[in-house]
């Protein structure tokens, strides 16, 4: 995506970004490129739009965090900055506006939104994870807290729920490091964790190839079983919910599940190119998680 504009673009606060409707549009389309926007299209109107706002906002920090130009950390800043006047203030960015209305009538808090932020001024000093414990700490950050913001959205308060909605949401986010790991790799960043490289004796070098190695893919393989580990136990969330929600969370891990479906298919090689679920996967696994209510 277009880095969002900066310098004579910036309208209020100085070096603030601020994107053209056109782009704020872009940003939806990317959307349904995601692991977590599975089955959004059928719920209603006001949950569509809130939802929506919700991804708009996440897909910003993501880019100011991956693709702005200039100083990154400062341009992230600057948002959160904008981003405590969603609730205390009047924002000036085009998607808080958007999402103020939504902070209203669901009552959502704005500590998930700051740690956003916070996994993104991360990316711009961390780029490797010696352990998996350390990469969990990461998710905790970069995608726990969408699923704890969606849970809200559908008026679910629970803390056994928002247990389970970590665990799928930091599985998915495992899931979708190894379906990034070549752009990932040429961003400079590497989310797979230094000791599983080591185990399977797997180096930085070889993710540079154009297919990838034995050590590689059993690397790859490691980490989508811990992630499917995950995500089956979150999956019982979906026992514990009614209506749009159950229906939305469903389609979020069968999109996981369907994601992994395509990393097996395509024999872990990551590196080839992204693999990518098919819509009938995703399909199948949802009928089964609504029939079995989240068991597998």
């Amino acid at each position: 995506m277009t880095p969002a504009p900066t310098g004579s673009d910036t309208v209020g606060d100085p070096g603030l970004p601020r994107l053209p409707p056109e782009q704020v549009a872009a940003l939806r389309e990317k959307e349904r490129a995601e692991n977590f926007p599975v089955a959004l299209r059928v719920l209603p109107r006001a949950l569509r739009r809130d939802l929506g706002a919700l991804y708009d906002v996440a897909r910003v920090i993501d880019d100011l965090g991956d693709e702005a130009e200039g100083d990154r950390t400062a341009a992230l800043l600057r948002f959160r900055a904008d981003l405590a006047r969603a609730w205390d203030g009047e924002p000036e960015e085009p998607v808080l506006k958007a999402l103020v209305p939504t902070i209203r009538e669901r009552d959502l808090d704005r500590e998930p939104f700051d740690r956003l932020v916070q996994a993104n001024l991360q990316d711009q000093r961390v780029k490797r994870y010696a352990t998996q414990a350390e990469l969990a700490r990461y998710c905790t950050l970069s995608a726990d807290p969408v699923g704890r913001i969606v849970l809200r959205i559908f008026g679910v308060r629970s803390a056994e729920a928002e247990r389970l909605s970590d665990r799928v949401c930091t599985a998915l986010q495992l899931i979708e490091h190894c379906q990034d790991v070549a752009e990932d790799r040429r961003a400079g960043r590497v989310y797979l964790p230094q000791e599983d490289l080591a185990a399977y004796g797997a180096t930085e070098a070889d993710l540079d190839a154009p297919h990838a190695n034995e050590a590689v893919r059993r690397t790859v393989a490691a980490q989508v079983r811990k992630a499917l580990d995950q995500l089956t136990e979150g999956a019982a969330l979906v026992g514990l919910l009614q209506g749009w929600a159950r229906l939305a969370i469903a389609g979020y891990v069968a999109g996981g599940l369907a994601t992994v479906d395509a990393l097996r298919r395509a024999d872990w090689d990551v590196l080839a190119g992204t693999p990518r679920p098919r819509k009938r996967d995703v399909l199948i696994h949802l009928s089964k998680l609504l029939l079995r209510g989240g068991r597998r």
